[in-house]
């Protein structure tokens, strides 16, 4: 008979945890749509999130921070910022509910204790928003479509407003480029409608018109004419890597800034949070957003360097399969790229090491590096084996990590990860470069030598860095609290 009183009662309770999940889904729409303000829990997304997901994200969040994060207390916490005048802004609910209770006799109520940990907020400032062209529509181009649209709200910060293609525009070309927006193998499903608009050459996304245009050259193009100004393109074609060719799209009518997808030659190669500080979008028209493996491992190596002293390594990437390479076995200007990449596990290089220099000086000349790319279409692995100047143990490594992805300048870039029954399929969706798997790290006897494991969506987590910068390079970052 207990049994069953105990029964019901977690039948009650788990009613009433997802009635309350769907109350702060309310509240988290109310917040982007009307105010600009977007909720995360520890980096995690919350926007179009289902209640089961958001669930289970309070659940991760729970065991980041070895303190239950209830979702009933994320809810009084998002009632407490919707009542208030803030600005736009993206606040870390998670770390905001971990810290309210930590504070527990210094506020009499939650909206007390938000008043007071959001003070600066409105010093953030007026936000001018920037339209956007997508030079390319391949892998990342779409998917940087994807979240630029997802996210837009109320439009007051990165405006996707065209995307250029080369060769003809009609009716079958649409259809597919609307096609390869709605699905797609590895990311699923577009969580919004598309349409297509033959009229003006252009793809209706999420209500919004995006034209569609088509150019063989990037000085050839006028956007003015599509009342497109000043705005930054995003080239994802990797037909352009050195400055000289990338400066051909400030040539065009209509735009002042370039980011390329893809590391470049004589251009500031950025991985953000880590140097894009050193670079100003006011001094530089044109920047990299470098490669997704070097945005894995930079953020990793900074702290590891930082925290320890990085004396000398080696860099393994087990990579996903990418569309460079063949399908079934055929010729190809690269060695082994020929083979048929679904069927093979092939060695080829990769200049990442080098390429952390770029933004991590004092590591330069310090790392080797090679890749192997493995049959998955997505999801990577980062090999690091380090020698240190000053020896540590497990324990220190997996402490200094996860300070860094609960606090400081990498919260977005490093994503600490406590599962033992981590693979690669586990991390594709993954807003985080860098995640770091407490449970793989193996550190030598005597302190010295560390091997790390990193996990990359080399995807979407890539374009989430390439976003992030963007919004810099735009001056549209609002107010975060992390």
């Amino acid at each position: 008979m207990g049994s069953n009183k105990t029964y019901e009662k977690e039948l009650a309770f788990q009613a009433d945890r997802r009635k309350a999940t769907v109350e702060f889904i309310k509240i988290i729409s109310d917040l982007w749509y009307d105010k600009s303000i977007e909720l995360v829990i520890f980096r995690n997304q919350l926007i179009d999130r289902n209640v089961s997901q958001i669930l289970n994200l309070h659940e991760y969040a729970g065991k980041f921070v070895q303190k239950p994060i209830s979702i009933f207390d994320s809810v009084e916490i998002a009632q407490a910022i919707k009542a208030l005048d803030l600005p736009p802004a993206k606040l870390d609910i998670g770390k905001l509910t971990y810290e309210f209770h930590l504070d527990d006799n210094k506020h009499s109520n939650a909206t007390a204790f938000i008043a007071n940990q959001l003070k600066d907020a409105k010093k953030n400032g007026n936000i001018k928003p920037k339209d956007v062209v997508l030079y390319g529509f391949g892998r990342i181009g779409r998917l940087i479509a994807r979240e630029l649209m997802a996210r837009t709200g109320k439009g007051s910060q990165l405006r996707l407003r065209a995307i250029v293609t080369r060769g003809t525009i009609d009716s079958k070309i649409l259809e597919k480029r609307a096609a390869l927006l709605r699905n797609d193998s590895v990311h699923g499903d577009f969580p919004g409608t598309v349409s297509v608009d033959i009229k003006n050459k252009a793809l209706t996304i999420n209500g919004t018109t995006v034209n569609i245009i088509s150019a063989s050259t990037p000085e050839d193009i006028d956007y003015t004419k599509y009342n497109i100004n000043n705005a930054l393109v995003i080239d994802n074609t990797g037909a352009f890597r050195d400055k000289e060719k990338l400066s051909l799209h400030l040539k065009s009518q209509g735009v002042n800034k370039v980011l390329l997808t893809a590391p470049g030659k004589g251009v500031p190669n950025i991985v953000y949070g880590v140097n894009h500080a050193e670079n100003k979008p006011d001094k530089v028209d044109i920047f990299s957003a470098a490669s997704c493996t070097t945005n894995a491992i930079t953020p990793v190596l900074k702290v590891i360097e930082d925290s320890f002293g990085v004396k000398s390594g080696h860099l393994e990437t087990i990579h996903a399969y990418t569309n460079d390479q063949n399908l079934v076995d055929n010729f190809h200007s690269k060695y082994r790229r020929g083979r048929a990449a679904g069927l093979n596990m092939v060695i080829t290089e990769t200049g990442a090491g080098n390429a952390v220099a770029k933004a991590l000086p004092s590591l330069e000349g310090k790392l080797t590096s090679n890749a192997i790319r493995v049959p998955v279409p997505n999801g990577s692995l980062a090999i690091l084996n380090l020698e240190l100047k000053n020896k540590t143990s497990l324990n220190g490594v997996n402490t200094v990590l996860k300070k860094y992805a609960l606090e400081g300048n990498l919260v977005e870039q490093i994503k600490y990860e406590l599962s033992d029954e981590l693979v690669s399929s586990d991390i594709i969706g993954s807003s985080a470069p860098s995640i770091y798997d407490s449970k793989a790290t193996i550190v030598r006897k005597d302190g010295k030598n560390i091997i790390i494991y990193i996990w990359y969506d080399n995807e979407y987590g890539y374009s989430h860095q390439v976003i992030r910068l963007a919004k810099y390079i735009a001056k549209v970052r609002r107010y975060t609290y992390y």
